[in-house]
């Protein structure tokens, strides 16, 4: 691709960019894709088939449906930011973790910053006892679904009972007019240890082989990207050894992964912190047709970023630095999430208009 000297100027609904190249100006439309976990949101009502109860919002006493509005309202203000600085839109797709239900998830659109974009929502009550799901909510003017489904994890524990835990949700659907597919993830947390519970995380990867293998059984050359809560940072075992992902991108082969925060985090970035260990749990991986070949003719990922704007950082106290949450123990603290998102931006060239 000649060389890029600028971004020009932003039109038609800031998804198309003209770059002015070294020899004429060429109009590229940019798509952005994020993945957000939103630290517990639950809603004020107690379900009596889940362990809703030991949620922060359950255990908040006084002005329940008042912290709730708010939380869904600091939500939305990222949610509607996330990529802004380059595309001045916000997400056409985000997968999100950490969800109790469909309801919660029709509340945060319902406010007042994301209700004009006419998001609509695929989501799957999952196993996990706690009740907390993953879903993806999409603006349908972009993004088309034509098939989703969800995948169990089984798992055990050592004395043979059954761990439930999250499924992995499957979407696939037209960008545009581009066939992509998403898997949406929260793996395994890492209770007991993280060298303990590996074997867990390494298994949900395993489970996303197999969804990928399933995929291109119909698309042999298939987009896709894997997002989610790993729990897992790029260098651990579920990624480098069952995943075999790619830290470099000329070393991306046709069947291959790769991971473009595996370098962010040999550099020190993070989405989370715990007990003062950075971790980089969130993240968004892609096939290698996803990968750049410097000619933009068909979608490809410009830019993967992590969204950490300052208002999203705790500026003082005990957890400065943090990632600015929602809730301390069963107080609301007037945060977002304890996790920054995560995004990727696609791009293609716009045909030429005989």
């Amino acid at each position: 691709m000649k060389k890029i000297y600028g971004i020009l100027l932003l039109i038609l609904g800031f998804t198309v960019i003209a770059i002015q190249c070294s020899s004429k100006q060429e109009e590229y439309q940019l798509r952005t894709i994020a993945f957000y976990n939103l630290e517990n949101l639950f809603d004020t009502e107690d379900d009596f088939e889940k362990l809703d109860e030991k949620s922060p919002m359950m255990k908040i006493t006084r002005d329940r449906d008042e912290i709730y509005n708010k939380k869904l309202n600091h939500l939305a203000k990222v949610i509607a930011d996330i990529g802004s600085e380059h595309s001045k839109s916000r997400p056409s797709i985000l997968g999100v973790a950490e969800v109790e239900n469909r309801s919660v998830l029709e509340d945060l659109l319902n406010s007042p910053l994301l209700k004009d974009r006419n998001y609509e929502i695929i989501h799957y009550d999952s196993p996990d006892l706690r009740g907390i799901d993953v879903a993806l909510i999409y603006q349908p003017t972009i993004f088309r679904p034509i098939h989703h489904e969800v995948f169990e994890l089984k798992l055990w524990s050592e004395k043979g009972g059954r761990i439930y835990t999250r499924d992995q949700l499957l979407v696939s659907g037209y960008l545009d007019d581009e066939l992509i597919h998403l898997i949406v993830n929260h793996w395994p947390s890492r209770r007991g240890g993280e060298a303990r519970s590996s074997k867990k995380r390494e298994k949900a990867a395993y489970l996303n082989q197999k969804i990928i293998a399933q995929i291109r059984l119909s698309d042999a050359n298939a987009k896709v990207l894997i997002m989610g809560d790993f729990n897992d940072n790029p260098t651990n075992k579920s990624f480098k050894k069952v995943l075999n992902t790619k830290k470099n991108m000329d070393d991306v082969e046709a069947q291959d992964i790769y991971n473009p925060y595996e370098k962010k985090f040999g550099k020190g970035f993070n989405t989370l912190v715990y007990r003062d260990q950075l971790h980089l749990f969130d993240q968004i991986l892609y096939t290698a047709p996803l990968v750049s070949d410097k000619e933009f003719n068909d979608y490809k990922v410009y830019k993967s970023a992590i969204f950490r704007p300052s208002y999203l950082t705790t500026k003082s106290g005990k957890y400065k630095g943090y990632p600015h949450r929602s809730f301390s123990g069963s107080r609301f603290i007037n945060g977002y999430s304890d996790h920054y998102p995560v995004y990727v931006q696609l791009i293609r060239k716009l045909k030429t208009q005989q």
